[in-house]
C-alpha cells in the first residue's frame, strides 16, 4: 500500500491505546506498511489532521477507539468535498471498537471487535471496500445550524445520556465496567423524549420515546446490538425506536439488546430509511459514534451517504 498517515489517540480506551500503540507500530513496520504518525491529545484535533492528511496520503488510519474513528471520518469526508478520497484504516485499540466489528469478516452478534493484529494485516494488504456513512444536519437550541458525519451510528435519548455519563466515569473503570457504570448512572435520571419523526417521504408521526437510534452499524457502547441486521453498505440507515419505558422495563430490555434479540419486544420498533428527521420541543443531546459532537438540538435530519467511505478491509 502507498504511504499512510496513522493518527494515534493515546487517551482512547482509557489509556489502552497508549499502552498498545508501540507494539502496533512495530507490527505495521514488520508488515511493510510505510507510514507517518500524528498524535492527537485534544478533542477534535484528529478531524483537522485527517482532513489535511487526506490531501497527502493514500490512507488515514485511526489508531484508537470509535471516537477516534469518528473524528478521522469527519476529516476524510470534509476533504472529500474537495475531491480527495483517501481510504480509512482502523486499528481497534479502544474500549468498544464498534465500527471495527463491521470490517470483514464481520463480528457475530454478541461478539467482540477483531484484534489489532488482524487489523494490521488488513491495512498491509491494502484492499478496499466502499462503506456508507451518515450525515447529521442539526438546528441547535442556541439558534445555530451545524452538521457532522458518523461512521457507526447516532442516537438521542437514553443512549446519548449514557454517552454523556460515560465521560464522567472514574479513569480506573475500564471496558464493560465503565459502560455499565454509565448505565447505572443513566437509570437514575434519563430523558423521555416527545418526538416528531419523519421517515423518508412518509407523513410525520408523534411518539414518546426512551431512545431513538439511527445506525449505519449494528452495535454501540461496545456491547449493545441495537440494530443487529444493519449492513454498512446497503445504502440504508437502520432505526431502533424504543417507546417510553420505566426503569424496570429498561432493565429487562438491556439483556435482549446485548444479545440482539429485542426486535420482537412489544415496545420496540425496527425500520429502515434513507433519511430520518427527529424534532422535539425540548433540547436533545445527540450522541454519534460515542461522542457528543453537537450542542443541544431541537431538530436533526440524518441522511445516509451511500459508499462515501473507502475502508481498508
Amino acid at each position: 500500500m502507498k504511504r499512510a498517515l496513522v493518527i494515534v489517540n493515546p487517551t482512547a480506551g482509557r489509556g489502552r491505546t497508549q499502552r498498545l500503540w508501540p507494539s502496533a507500530a512495530q507490527a505495521l513496520r514488520a508488515a511493510g506498511v510505510d507510514f507517518d504518525v500524528a498524535t492527537t491529545w485534544a478533542g477534535s484535533e484528529a478531524v483537522a489532521l485527517a482532513e489535511s492528511g487526506a490531501r497527502d496520503y493514500a490512507a488515514v488510519v485511526a489508531a484508537g477507539g470509535d471516537g477516534t474513528v469518528h473524528e478521522v471520518v469527519n476529516g476524510l469526508l470534509r476533504a472529500a468535498t474537495d475531491g480527495f478520497d483517501a481510504a480509512l484504516g482502523v486499528l481497534p485499540l479502544g474500549s468498544g471498537d464498534d465500527f471495527a466489528k463491521l470490517i470483514p469478516p464481520e463480528a457475530a452478534v454478541g461478539g467482540r471487535a477483531h484484534d489489532w493484529q488482524t487489523a494490521v494485516a488488513k491495512i498491509a494488504r491494502g484492499e478496499m471496500r466502499r462503506f456508507d456513512a451518515g450525515r447529521i444536519d442539526a438546528e441547535c437550541a442556541d439558534g445555530s445550524a451545524q452538521h457532522c458525519y458518523f461512521a457507526n451510528g447516532m442516537d438521542v435519548g437514553f443512549g446519548a445520556q449514557g454517552a454523556a455519563n460515560a465521560a464522567t466515569m472514574p479513569r480506573w473503570l475500564k471496558g464493560r465496567a465503565a459502560y455499565f457504570g454509565a448505565l447505572a448512572k443513566t437509570l437514575v435520571d434519563y430523558p423521555r423524549l416527545r418526538l416528531r419523526l419523519w421517515f423518508d417521504d412518509a407523513p410525520p408521526e408523534d411518539c414518546e420515546a426512551t431512545i431513538a437510534a439511527v445506525m449505519n452499524g449494528r452495535c454501540f457502547g461496545g456491547s449493545f446490538w441495537v440494530c443487529p441486521e444493519a449492513r454498512a453498505s446497503d445504502g440504508l440507515l437502520d432505526v431502533m425506536l424504543a417507546q417510553a419505558l420505566g426503569r424496570g422495563a429498561i432493565l429487562g430490555l438491556v439483556p435482549r439488546v446485548m444479545r440482539g434479540t429485542h426486535s420482537t419486544h412489544p415496545r420496540v420498533r425496527m425500520l429502515r430509511a434513507r433519511r430520518v428527521a427527529l424534532e422535539s420541543d425540548a433540547a436533545m443531546t445527540v450522541e454519534a459514534d460515542g461522542e457528543l459532537p453537537l450542542p443541544a438540538v431541537r431538530h436533526v435530519v440524518v441522511s445516509v451517504l451511500p459508499g462515501a467511505l473507502r475502508v481498508l478491509v
